[in-house]
């Protein structure tokens, strides 16, 4: 049964002095050892925090939330994974439900759902409604429900990770990890935790408004090869309802006041034709995403049968032959074990 110590506490962090101490020093407390602190080239002296408290830091060679992510699984050798962020608004406390369900097989990613237990005033009125915007977006076009697909506090194997294709800089690796969940059909648990105030001391980096906007469109981009029916859908509808609005109103003016609108006409036909070529298209994108995720799921089941043969002749490899007993047979040994012979015998 996996423990704590296969488990290492990945923190993201930029600027987090007022509260990165508390964060790595709360996870050692827990029995979590193996902290990681990777770090945007911070300016107010979090590196050197964190390392006195007993975090491992790295500088990450680039900036934001996602790249941070991505080129710490590259320093990462345990096989489980607790992803936190380093303001102090996620508990220790919490981090072995979190992993529990990996360590039990019942899950390869773990998210940690905020709206559970949240304390007052840890999120502002806009961050709520933003977060349920898109937790809601994510579920119409997804149809699964994962909590809180915004979360910071995440378990993951080592191994589910790297079959993520993630490409998001900032704070869309959240989103973008939970997209891929669904897409590369991971088995997702959602685990109740407990979110806090971010101490007075610490700043945050979020801005609502842009970064927002910017999970949204990584949402929807994404759903060009998650759910290409939505995503393709989406625009034929919009375009053929545009192309047919447009059309009524022609048709209401040549009939009321016969007035034609010839420019107008043209645009409102080629609206609904191209509207319909996109709902078609959507249709046989969908088709060809199931198919391509069958086969996958057919590879991914015949690459662990062999990985279970290989491992049964590994193992029967391994099995000592029996002793060399000279080249004599039982028959050749007397009851108490010593060699008979032909005077014996005789």
């Amino acid at each position: 049964m996996p423990d704590r110590s296969d488990v290492c506490v990945l923190v993201p962090t930029y600027n987090e002095s007022g509260a990165i101490e508390q964060v790595v020093t709360g996870f050692r407390d827990a029995g979590y050892e193996t902290v990681l602190v990777i770090d945007g080239g911070s300016t107010d002296g979090t590196q050197s925090i964190a390392e006195s408290a007993g975090a491992r830091v790295i500088e990450q060679s680039g900036s934001g939330k996602g790249q941070a992510v991505r080129e710490a699984i590259d320093h990462i050798e345990a096989p489980y994974i607790l992803m936190v962020d380093g303001d102090a608004t996620y508990r220790p406390e919490d981090a072995d439900a979190m992993v529990e369900p990996l360590f039990e097989g019942r899950a390869d990613h773990v998210v940690g759902d905020r709206f559970a237990d949240m304390e007052r005033g840890a999120m502002t009125r806009l961050n709520r409604a933003g977060n349920w915007l898109i937790n809601h977006a994510f579920r119409a076009i997804h149809g699964r429900d994962l909590g809180d697909i915004l979360s910071g506090y995440r378990a993951f194997t080592r191994a589910s990770i790297e079959r993520l294709s993630l490409s998001a800089d900032g704070f869309g690796i959240e989103t973008e990890m939970a997209v891929e969940c669904i897409k590369h059909d991971l088995r997702t648990a959602v685990v109740p935790i407990r979110y806090e105030c971010r101490p007075t001391e610490a700043e945050t980096n979020l801005r609502p408004i842009r970064d927002g906007a910017v999970i949204g469109l990584t949402l929807y981009q994404m759903a060009r090869t998650s759910n290409p029916l939505f995503y393709f859908g989406s625009l034929g509808l919009m375009t053929s309802t545009a192309g047919a609005g447009v059309g009524l109103y022609v048709a209401v003016e040549w009939i009321t006041r016969s007035i034609t609108h010839e420019i107008m006409a043209v645009l409102a036909a080629m609206g609904i034709i191209f509207g319909v070529q996109l709902l078609m298209f959507a249709v046989l994108s969908d088709v060809i995403v199931t198919l391509h995720r069958e086969r996958m799921r057919r590879f991914e089941d015949l690459a662990a049968r062999l990985d279970r043969l290989t491992g049964a002749d590994a193992r029967a490899s391994t099995v000592e032959p029996p002793a060399f007993d000279g080249g004599q047979s039982d028959g050749d040994r007397s009851d108490d074990g010593s060699e008979s012979t032909d005077d014996s015998a005789e």
